[in-house]
């Protein structure tokens, strides 16, 4: 029991294929009802797929758990519908701050820019994301959450898989189109079909301590290196919702897990940290150990892996969730297209080919940090407090501190499904890249371009005055939109004016989706479902946007 957070319980209901009357074979089965399955099973059945989620529980996680959701994971919520809740209860922070012994060394501001709708990051225990998810999915009539449902064995199939599940009525089976699991770090899934992670599991651990107090500390990341409260150690303050704040105090690999849990172990590190003066209650207590991970493929047949069950990294960085809210936003639409009969099986595949590059990349950035962190030796521990000490004072030293570097969209740039540039382009908005916000307004009205844009393929066109476009032109733009993968043309228009009929037009008034996107009128990005940038020109071609989709769709002949 948690004082400031009442767990739900959700209802179990009979399964319909233990009284006889469903069908038993369904397009997606999701396993696993956390922040990753649900935000599966929600996009896919928002997309028009029937999904059905089993998960052996029936409530939400015990504990804060992952409380860290960056911009472009909270951008992906948004398109789900869960993304205002989120924030509404979270902390949005920015700014991060190091400390080494008693000094602050060096700090960092996750969104420099003006004009972004979301914060850089929010902090926001776990159970209530999930509690959000599952509001939202109850919402859907095509999916069907199924809580106290336990996978006991997944028999894979050339055409998809065979389940047998475990409820309070007995056992029953079911088989699917396409699985997609997201049953967490200790996959009874991925262990019966004998899939193994590889990597590195780090000899540190880390104690977790959420308290609750009042306190006035700033909307703020705090990470001190060696503090005269935690000596030759390291320790992270975070704040979450409910006036709970998260401390992560190492440990080093020779404490014992079970003793440092106890409350008459964990109070005394809290009071030195914090003083005798502060109150404060001690809400939850868990021990960790790093562990940077992954499976070789995330795609096995008509079994797709995603989330923790997939990739694994230390929790610095906040990495885990929001790289697994990512996997779901590349792999839904894919499926998506698959399942549709519109693009062949083998788009699955660049599936686990950018999500296998997104988390090499999460693992190299955690196991940096790691070792940053945790000095495995004497030489290493005079490096790292060398460039701590030059860091108050140097530029070149900060660039070399790590305290976790922070999850941020990966950028793709080596995906198939890209279109190389044709054309010379400046900024980041690079293929494979995802997209910047950028303030619009929607005939007067304020908007975001993010919430207008994704969930299918969309082809933006800047232009200097809508005016101009002619009667050739809007012939081209319907011709896309009744492609068996439809291209929806949106304007987006430097200033204020009347949109053709039948056509979206956002109006860039602040100028910033022309500064971020080097957008000149004519120039044209493809944009697919996920909001990631397929391909771009200086001027609009319905032949080449149908060559980009093919080639972002796997369907070039």
């Amino acid at each position: 029991m948690l004082s400031t957070y009442q767990y739900p319980k959700y209802d179990y209901t009979r399964p319909p294929e233990q009284s006889g009357t469903a069908q038993k074979r369904y397009p997606v089965v999701v396993v696993g009802a956390g922040p990753v399955g649900l935000a599966a099973a929600i996009e896919l059945a928002q997309s028009g797929i029937p999904v059905v989620v089993l998960d052996d529980d029936d409530t939400v996680s015990v504990g804060s758990r992952g409380v860290c959701y960056a911009k472009r994971a909270l951008e992906v919520l948004d398109r789900i519908g869960v993304g205002q809740p989120c924030v509404d209860k979270g902390v949005s922070w920015n700014v991060g701050r190091t400390f080494f012994r008693e000094q602050e060394v060096y700090n960092f501001n996750l969104l420099p820019q003006d004009d972004h709708k979301r914060p850089g990051m929010i902090n926001l225990q776990q159970y209530y994301l999930e509690e959000f998810e599952i509001k939202r999915a109850q919402e859907l009539s095509n999916l069907d959450l199924r809580f106290k449902n336990k996978v006991l064995s997944v028999q894979p199939q050339g055409d998809g898989a065979k389940l047998q599940v475990e409820t309070p009525d007995g056992i029953y089976s079911l088989e699917t189109d396409w699985l997609v699991v997201a049953d967490g770090a200790r996959s009874n899934i991925r262990r019966q079909m004998g899939l193994e992670m590889e990597g590195k599991i780090f000899m540190d651990r880390f104690l977790i301590a959420d308290v609750v107090m009042k306190a006035d500390f700033p909307h703020e990341r705090w990470f001190w290196f060696d503090p005269p409260f935690h000596p030759g150690q390291s320790v992270l303050l975070h704040r979450q919702s409910d006036n709970v704040y998260r401390i992560d105090f190492q440990l080093g690999w020779d404490a014992d897990p079970e003793e440092a849990k106890k409350p008459e172990n964990v109070i005394p590190r809290i009071k030195a940290m914090l003083g005798d003066d502060r109150e404060f209650e001690l809400e939850w207590v868990s021990v960790y150990t790093f562990q940077c991970r992954r499976m070789n493929a995330f795609t096995h047949g008509h079994v797709l892996f995603a989330g923790d069950v997939a990739h694994q990294v230390s929790p610095f960085g906040a990495r885990g969730a929001n790289s697994g809210i990512q996997d779901t936003d590349n792999l839904c639409w894919k499926l998506k297209l698959v399942i549709e009969g519109k693009a062949p099986s083998s788009l699955l595949d660049t599936y686990s080919e950018e999500r296998v590059f997104a988390a090499d990349e999460n693992l190299l950035n955690s196991t940096r940090s790691t070792d940053f962190i945790t000095p495995k030796s004497k030489t290493s521990l005079t490096f790292r407090n060398a460039v701590l000490s030059l860091a108050r004072e140097h530029a070149f030293a900060r660039a070399l501190v790590n305290s976790g570097r922070l999850s941020v969209a990966c950028y793709l740039t080596e995906s198939r499904l890209n279109t190389p540039d044709a054309d010379s382009f400046e900024g980041d908005m690079v293929p494979g890249a995802a997209m910047d916000d950028a303030p619009m307004q929607i005939n007067g009205q304020e908007a975001w371009l993010l919430d207008s844009v994704g969930n299918r393929f969309m082809a933006l066109v800047y232009v200097s005055d809508p005016a101009t476009i002619d009667a050739a032109q809007l012939a081209q733009f319907a011709a896309l939109a009744a492609q068996p993968i439809a291209v929806e043309v949106v304007l987006i228009s430097e200033r204020a004016g009347t949109a053709p009929q039948g056509v979206r037009m956002l109006t860039d008034g602040a100028g910033r989706f022309a500064e971020r996107f080097d957008a000149k009128p004519g120039t044209t990005y493809l944009i697919r479902p996920d909001q990631h940038v397929a391909a771009r020109w200086r001027a609009f071609d319905a032949t080449q946007i149908n060559a980009a989709v093919a080639r972002a769709t796997c369907n070039l002949q």
